[in-house]
């Protein structure tokens, strides 16, 4: 065989190879990190990665408001793990828009210079929960996996590879390792009417809970950490728009002069939420912050209207 055509079949072979190791699963590499302190988990294929976050949500603690006793009790539990003291998985869980994926983010902005780092987890990828395990097995860091909207349809992989994360596995996470995931679902599965049927009740009145029940809380349960949210009050809504227009620079004429659109605002939404709040005052201050809006009341008894509702 000629030289000329030893390297043409080389080169084919190195090709052939490359397009195999294409295809073929790969060891999770570890990222750089001081990149970031924050990474999301990338899937494509049979290839996996972490990527650095290099934008991260610039929320801190003090902007989050009406939800004290929550910001008090994961606080403190995340203090708890950088400080390398026993601390919780931590499952948030209640109404939409109240801040519970806002306060994770706060969380890590106030504890990453202590340490504290964030990987976010698609729901589908949770499979992969080892890996990611071992990818951080000894580093230095303190590292929240962080799943958010997390629920689960029957027979889904990622629910039964959690619960043996969270508590069950043979191998435990290392000590560096918690999980912090946000759910609208308490139980993060859907109940139906059917799984009552499998209900018992004893003579004197008790109720036993089915298989199927007990197999639908058995998950939540595994958290150590539950924080429930809750809707927010008319006033509690009024406080957190009234923030987020200081926030964005408006003075407090303006700020009350827009009481009234805030809860048309929020009447059009059909929802009080911290979500609504921060939109409601992003739209007002693009707008200029006075563009449409009445003069300030000088009524003594405050607005009327929809404040009374």
């Amino acid at each position: 065989m000629s030289s000329d055509a030893l390297t043409a079949l080389l080169q084919r072979a190195d090709a052939l190879l490359t397009r195999i190791e294409l295809v073929l699963p790969q060891p999770l590499q570890a990222p750089d990190w001081s990149a970031s302190i924050a990474f999301r988990y990338r899937k494509r294929g049979p290839r996996a990665w972490l990527e650095p976050v290099r934008h991260v949500a610039g929320i801190r603690l003090s902007d989050l408001q009406e939800v004290g006793p929550q910001k008090e009790r994961l606080l403190r539990n995340s203090q708890q793990f950088v400080q390398g003291r026993p601390a919780n998985n931590v499952l948030l869980t209640g109404a939409r828009g109240t801040g519970k994926s806002s306060l994770i983010k706060a969380c890590l902005n106030e504890l990453a210079p202590q340490g504290l780092r964030l990987i976010e987890v698609d729901k589908a990828d949770l499979v992969d929960l080892p890996d990611l395990v071992e990818c951080v097995d000894g580093r230095p860091e303190r590292f929240v996996i962080f799943c958010d909207d997390l629920s689960f349809d029957e027979g889904e992989a990622g629910y039964k590879a959690l619960k043996s994360m969270l508590d069950g596995s043979v191998s435990v996470p290392g000590d560096n390792v918690l999980i912090y995931a946000t759910s609208n679902r308490r139980h993060l599965l859907p109940e139906q009417m059917r799984d009552n049927l499998g209900t018992t009740y004893s003579e004197s009145g008790e109720i036993h809970p089915g298989e199927a029940v007990e197999e639908k809380i058995s998950l939540s349960e595994r958290f150590g950490l539950w924080i429930s949210f809750y809707p927010f009050s008319q006033q509690e809504y009024l406080s957190i728009v009234a923030q987020w227009l200081s926030h964005f620079g408006l003075d407090a004429a303006r700020i009350d002069a827009a009481r009234q659109p805030a809860l048309v605002w929020a009447l059009e939404r059909g929802s009080r939420s911290g979500r609504v709040a921060y939109q409601f005052a992003r739209d007002l201050a693009g707008r200029g912050g006075a563009d449409g809006l009445p003069e300030p009341s000088l009524d003594a008894e405050g607005p009327q209207g929809l404040d009374h509702v």
